[in-house]
């Protein structure tokens, strides 16, 4: 029996870890995490928890340093790479096509097998850099979705503005899920 490609979830150092944690939560066993050396030590600043709790839910993680992983062969089978959050750094690294880790890598993969890329950056401001490395990337078919939550939902918690932006990644992934808020006009 062939199993169901996966979906990789990239951590990288950029600060709003908890996107990428919520992300895994829902996902499940269908989610095999990458974390890099800098998302481990924001992991830990942010959440307190160790990388090994922190993507609990999820089916494999690899080390970010780990070129040998399956994920950085285009023979490996998963679906789709979120790289959340995606650091300036990443993105940039990935624009300039530099695969010297494995969430770099695996984007490698993505970009050649044709595969569905997803990065959300949460760096603001934002650099003219970046903004022309977004640009180079949304034209080769990469999806930019920048972790900026909506507040129609009139949210209360944080967790509310992590489940909007959640919510807009789990869509592109074609993933049916019942968490964020959906427009769907102004109140009667």
């Amino acid at each position: 029996m062939v199993e169901e490609p996966r979906i990789l979830v990239g951590v990288t150092g950029a600060s709003g870890v908890e996107y990428a944690r919520r992300l895994i939560d829902v996902l499940g066993d269908r989610a095999d995490v990458i974390l890099t050396k800098d998302a481990s030590a924001v992991i830990d600043v942010e959440t307190g928890l160790p990388p090994k709790e922190f993507a609990a839910h999820a089916r494999a993680v690899y080390r970010g340093e780990d070129l040998a992983a399956a994920p950085a062969s285009g023979s490996d089978r998963f679906r789709a790479l979120v790289v959340v959050p995606c650091s300036g750094t990443t993105l940039a690294k990935i624009a300039a096509g530099i695969a010297d880790n494995l969430v770099t890598r695996a984007a490698a993969v993505a970009l050649k097998e044709r595969r569905l890329l997803i990065l959300v950056p949460r760096e603001t401001p934002v650099s003219a850099i970046a903004l022309e490395n977004e640009l180079k990337l949304a034209r080769l078919g990469v999806v930019i979705l920048p972790a900026s939550p909506g507040f129609y939902g009139r949210p209360r918690r944080i967790e509310d503005l992590v489940d909007f932006v959640v919510a807009r990644i789990l869509d592109q992934l074609g993933v049916e899920h019942a968490i964020g808020v959906r427009w769907t006009g102004p109140p009667e």
